[in-house]
């Protein structure tokens, strides 16, 4: 594990995810500048080409939103797939200038997937102990925050013609960690996935300080992944080459470094041939759903 630097606006979760050590100086992701930048969250009802916040109903009075994405090509009537995405944690920092607030509304990577046409996006909240407000560090409550999930991602394809067998799950760090640790957290939310594209950290590598983040719970949802396909991307990956060799030999993941020093999920911002890559890979999954 990398060491952390840390700045004067970091707080005590600094330290909670940092990106890998490696041998070697990379680039680093300033080097290249971005073509698309992620659009705003704003109040107001979806429309195509603006980023929302939504409260449920089930959290009417609360603070508990998700931010929704419809594309600019989008119309009543058609069918989208769906990228769905967890946040990293948040307030992080680090020498290097890379952040992450945690929270709905600075998500990267489903903007930078679709170029903002094509696909619905969602980017779906983790719950607070006392289901007021979106945990931005960790987890909160588990089980609120996979109902919340299997409420919205039906509703989304309800109400905005998103195709039920054509979705996909993202995460960056803490998000990339929630693919399998929520994302496969019982058969009922694990269905609702055609695949994952998960960044930075990968559930079952390492230990971290929070309930069932060890290896032998790890591979219990990870049997749940079945033959569905995972793109693990990363600045380095040979612990979770290593890991996955070991759990799933043969398994369904397409591994992709990232070369740049960061620990960011921008590189999906910006004209590389890893975020080419990244979308072939994703048109790739997408046809051959059923």
């Amino acid at each position: 594990m990398a060491p952390v630097w840390r700045t004067a606006a970091a707080l005590p979760f600094l330290l909670l995810l940092a990106p890998p050590l490696w041998a070697g100086p990379l680039p680093d992701i300033s080097t290249v500048e971005p073509d698309l930048v992620s659009p705003p969250m704003v109040e107001g009802p979806p429309a195509p080409g603006k980023r929302v916040r939504v409260t449920p109903p089930e959290y009417a009075g609360t603070e508990v939103h998700h931010s929704l994405y419809l594309p600019v090509d989008w119309e009543a009537g058609k069918t989208y797939p769906v990228i769905a995405e967890y946040a990293g944690n948040g307030p992080y920092a680090n020498g290097f200038g890379d952040t992450c607030t945690g929270k709905v509304e600075d998500c990267n990577l489903g903007y930078g997937l679709s170029g903002g046409a094509g696909y619905l996006w969602i980017c779906l909240p983790y719950i607070s102990e006392d289901h007021q407000h979106n945990q931005l560090t960790w987890w909160g409550d588990v089980e609120a925050t996979a109902a919340y999930a299997k409420t919205a991602i039906p509703r989304l394809c309800r109400d905005y013609g998103g195709d039920p067998d054509k979705v996909i799950l993202a995460g960056f760090s803490r998000g990339s960690i929630a693919c399998n640790y929520i994302g496969l957290h019982d058969d009922e939310i694990s269905a609702l996935w055609r695949g994952f594209l998960c960044h930075s950290h990968y559930d079952g590598v390492k230990t971290w300080d929070y309930p069932e983040s060890g290896r032998a719970s790890a591979l219990k949802r990870l049997r749940r992944l079945g033959d569905r396909p995972q793109f693990i991307s990363d600045a380095g990956l040979a612990s979770t080459r290593a890991y996955l060799d070991e759990a799933r030999p043969g398994g369904p993941f397409t591994f992709q470094e990232i070369p740049f020093r960061n620990h960011t999920d921008t590189w999906v911002l910006r004209d590389l041939p890893e975020r080419r890559i990244a979308r072939e890979w994703l048109r790739k999954v997408l046809r051959e759903a059923p």
